[in-house]
């Protein structure tokens, strides 16, 4: 994800709150999150997760007419550099996620480290995104931590 703008809007936050099981009504109650200290509708903790759909780009997101790894498509069809799983995911709020915001994110690459196991070697990638508003503040720091096993005759790599 990089150079995107993502904006917050109530259905989304509502929607993405209800699929997380999440029923706090500062996230779809404008009266209520108004009287309430946060002081009008915001976010829930892991919201950004959901600007994926907003990235023209995402990896993860089938493409009209186009093959996808997700829909048994097939051998052949995994994107370059897949295989791996998300191993962590971190968050830094900067200041709280509000209806009404409109981010753009940025990403870059983080650390890479390993690590020797009983199976191998793991190589841990880790991509730091950012989200800033329209004033150019930060409001939140993603960062997530993919996982690649490298098989044994790489082990001497």
């Amino acid at each position: 994800m990089s150079g995107f703008r993502f904006p917050v809007e109530a259905g989304h936050v509502m929607l993405f709150a209800r699929a997380v099981g999440d029923d706090n009504p500062v996230y779809r109650d404008p009266e209520t999150a108004a009287a309430s200290e946060v002081g009008g509708l915001i976010a829930p903790p892991t919201f950004t997760a959901a600007a994926m759909q907003f990235d023209p780009d995402a990896p993860l997101r089938p493409r009209p007419g186009e093959k996808w790894f997700g829909s048994a498509s097939g051998p052949g069809t995994m994107p370059e550099g897949g295989g791996g799983l998300h191993a962590e995911q971190h968050y830094t709020y900067h200041r709280t996620v509000r209806v009404g915001d409109v981010l753009t994110s940025t990403s870059h690459p983080g650390e890479t480290w390993e690590k020797r196991g009983r199976s191998g070697r793991l190589v841990f990638t880790e991509n730091v995104t950012e989200f800033r508003d329209e004033a150019g503040e930060l409001v939140v720091t993603a960062r997530s931590v993919g996982v690649k096993q490298l098989p044994l005759e790489e082990e001497g790599s």
